[in-house]
């Protein structure tokens, strides 16, 4: 017999990053399983979901931030009020990158946790020759130096979304074998495996 699940019933999560880099269309891409390709500026947007986990109705809560740092103290609120942060850069962009390093560096202070449950996630990553942060460099510093989880992603393509997700409600302390209120996207949860740049597109397994 499985033993019984005491997470707690309640997460929020949090997409910080530079503008532009897709926070906002992860999160669509992960909700609606939709794209849109032109850039629509952020302030604040906050979307709620509940899933069974586990026979226990989960109410997950994503924070969408703006990549304005015109928002201190907003950001510095949104800090305080998630389980765990998902830190976005465009790998296009190496200046993205280095607002990543900051953001952490105010997770850290915010929290006071030398450990806070973080994955830094590099999208675009269909960019190709216009790529300007390499995978195995970011991954060197995320979880090498800081100890945390690294992925590269692709909104557009729609790589590695899920995994971005299901990494993020390990860490808040949740499952991640999510029930099939997931299922009825298109994409299927993939298995466990360890995951290291450049990442493959491996959405065939099933585990709902």
């Amino acid at each position: 017999m499985s033993p019984v699940v005491k997470e707690k019933n309640h997460v929020r999560l949090v997409f910080l990053g530079a503008a532009g880099v897709g926070k906002t269309a992860l999160i669509h891409r992960f909700l609606m399983d939709t794209f849109e390709p032109k850039h629509r500026r952020t302030v604040e947007e906050l979307h709620s979901k509940e899933y069974e986990v586990s026979g226990a109705t989960v109410k997950v809560e994503i924070l969408d931030t703006s990549g304005s740092y015109s928002f201190p103290a907003m950001r510095k609120l949104s800090i305080q009020n998630s389980d765990a942060f998902a830190l976005v850069y465009a790998v296009d962009d190496a200046e993205s990158f280095e607002s990543v390093k900051s953001l952490r560096e105010e997770i850290l202070e915010v929290k006071e946790d030398k450990c806070p449950p973080i994955v830094v996630v590099g999208n675009k990553a269909e960019s190709g020759s216009e790529r300007q942060v390499l995978a195995e460099d970011a991954l060197s510093l995320v979880e090498l130096d800081w100890n945390s989880r690294f992925m590269e992603t692709s909104a557009k393509d729609n790589e590695n979304v899920l995994e971005v997700f299901r990494e993020l409600l390990q860490q808040a302390n949740l499952p991640s074998r999510l029930s099939p209120a997931l299922c009825k996207r298109r994409e299927t949860l993939p298995k466990e495996q360890a995951l290291r740049p450049p990442m493959n597109k491996t959405n065939s397994c099933s585990v709902c």
